[in-house]
């Protein structure tokens, strides 16, 4: 029989434990045992929790990180977990993702290095390819990131409008773009550099300046700019 929650100690429950010690003392079961809030007949939230990270062994993860990409249908195929609680540990997962990533207003931009550290925790893990376009303001600032593309549309196709619309509206005088490769190899392609050299002639004809592409793997990074 499964030793339901209330009937252990108080120093064993999460809920008292976060209060008595912090929550820094709490186990990430305990802690996600708390975002669960309750179990089922057969399961206390802990063990619930622990078979939620144990997801990460089909993500080939060791760490947590496979929780920033876990999706709801993968949550839901744990029994006891449903549609309130997937939702309510996604929307965590994704708290704790945005966390990692700084404040873009206060941010410069003054080399590929740069923009790799900026978009490195978020795109690393990314499954999907995802564009973005950089906004810069004459000071390599942020001025506001935009997604142009996710996966599943032919990147290769990419429409330098897309791209550069957002920059336009705002009157802005440089962009980035950056990309992910889902694989985790950052090596540009073919492809990358044809693309690149399409966007930075059509930024010129506008009056922008593309002044990097910079490619995300898991941990690596390149630019596909090549400049003369």
């Amino acid at each position: 029989m499964t030793l339901k929650l209330c009937e252990l100690p108080k120093y064993e429950r999460p809920y008292e434990k976060l209060e008595l010690y912090g929550a820094e003392k709490l186990s990430i079961s305990e802690l996600l045992a708390i975002i669960i809030e309750s179990g089922t007949k057969e399961e206390t939230s802990i063990s619930l929790a622990q078979k939620v990270l144990h997801l990460g062994n089909e993500y080939k993860s060791t760490g947590l990180r496979f929780l920033q990409n876990v999706s709801l249908e993968d949550l839901r195929q744990i029994k006891g977990i449903g549609r309130v609680k997937a939702i309510r540990l996604k929307a965590t997962f994704e708290i704790a993702k945005r966390l990692t990533v700084p404040l873009e207003n206060a941010v410069v931009l003054n080399c590929t290095k740069d923009v790799a550290n900026f978009f490195m925790e978020e795109l690393r893990y990314e499954k999907r390819e995802l564009v973005k376009v950089v906004i810069l303001n004459s000071k390599n600032k942020i001025i506001k990131i935009e997604n142009v593309s996710l996966g599943g549309t032919n990147y290769a196709m990419l429409e330098p409008k897309d791209v550069l619309a957002g920059a336009i509206k705002l009157n802005a005088e440089k962009i980035i773009l950056v990309h992910n490769h889902p694989s985790g190899d950052a090596t540009p392609s073919v492809e990358d550099f044809d693309v690149t050299k399409r966007i930075e002639l059509c930024a010129k004809m506008l009056g922008l300046k593309l002044i990097d592409h910079v490619v995300i793997g898991d941990g690596t990074f390149f630019s596909a700019l090549k400049i003369n």
